[in-house]
């Protein structure tokens, strides 16, 4: 199989502005030239949402307005989200702001992550929806701090944000799994990522996906994940095989073996129904089988 196809995020901030709905006059798309642009028009969506719902004023001040950074901002969205009555929540938080300070690529991710969620969902009608309500997002935030920490070796405490991740968000990603950004994790609940997978930039996956080994094997047993590609809700890609960029996993199919680029596979166990040489599937969100 190929080498990954994952990019530094930092290096592809402005390709995934042009994707999607661009055509957005209150986000300004033209602002948003580089990682860190977003963070003053998140800022003028919380006044304004405040303002809007007095009630849940103080929510959007310790959430968003009190920070002076997106990096602070998350890291204490994350650490909210990761709770553990036996850690206590500032200590969760400092590991975050450690693995964001340590590696620049978590921040832009995330941020590359939260437009690919505006541009592809028609039920994000702004920025600070997913960073605050979507578990989809905090979900592969929290992950790319675990697996920052499996990469240093800290595989107990990476191990630890797993299955915190599990438990509170529903979304079981291995820590060891290779993820790329601008993905999107639409719902969210029940997606399960095993320890050999790797996903590319630009996919996105609906709720109850599994990329699962096929069997008791160990080694390199999890599915490859190629750019573009949409995985729709139930679809189970089992075993060491590679889905090709820009392919579409139809709802509900089992896939056991390789998928060629451009096409829709669907069924159990998959078979290829269509062909799209065109077709950009997980930008167009396009479920259909034809």
């Amino acid at each position: 199989m190929k080498s990954d196809g994952i990019r530094n995020p930092q290096a592809r901030y402005s390709e995934v502005l042009a994707d999607g709905r661009s055509e957005i006059p209150d986000l300004r798309i033209a602002e948003l030239k580089q990682p860190g642009d977003l963070w003053p028009l998140m800022r003028e969506e919380a006044e304004r949402k405040a303002a809007e719902e007095p009630i849940l004023g103080s929510y959007f001040h310790a959430t968003v307005l009190n920070h002076h950074t997106f990096a602070s901002a998350l890291s204490f969205r994350l650490a909210s989200k990761l709770d553990n009555p036996m850690i206590p929540t500032m200590l969760i938080r400092d590991v975050i702001n450690e693995a964001i300070d340590d590696d620049p690529g978590i921040l832009s991710g995330a941020e590359i992550d939260m437009l690919a969620t505006f541009t592809r969902d028609p039920a994000c009608e702004d920025l600070t929806t997913p960073f605050l309500f979507f578990k989809g997002f905090h979900a592969l935030q929290a992950h790319r701090v675990a697996h920052w920490l499996w990469c240093k070796g800290r595989k107990t405490l990476a191990t630890f944000f797993q299955n915190q991740i599990s438990v509170t968000l529903s979304v079981d990603m291995h820590p060891a799994a290779r993820i790329g950004s601008g993905i999107m994790l639409d719902h969210a609940t029940g997606i399960v990522v095993g320890e050999t997978a790797v996903i590319e930039d630009d996919v996105s996956i609906l709720h109850s996906v599994t990329l699962g080994g096929s069997g008791k094997e160990s080694g390199d047993r999890h599915p490859k994940i190629r750019r573009g590609v949409l995985l729709s809700a139930g679809a189970k890609i089992l075993g060491n095989i590679e889905v090709g960029e820009y392919s579409r996993v139809g709802a509900g199919s089992v896939v056991l073996n390789d998928v060629p680029p451009h096409t829709t596979v669907a069924g159990v166990p998959a078979r290829v129904v269509a062909t799209h040489p065109s077709h950009r599937p997980s930008m167009e969100m396009d479920h259909t089988l034809d």
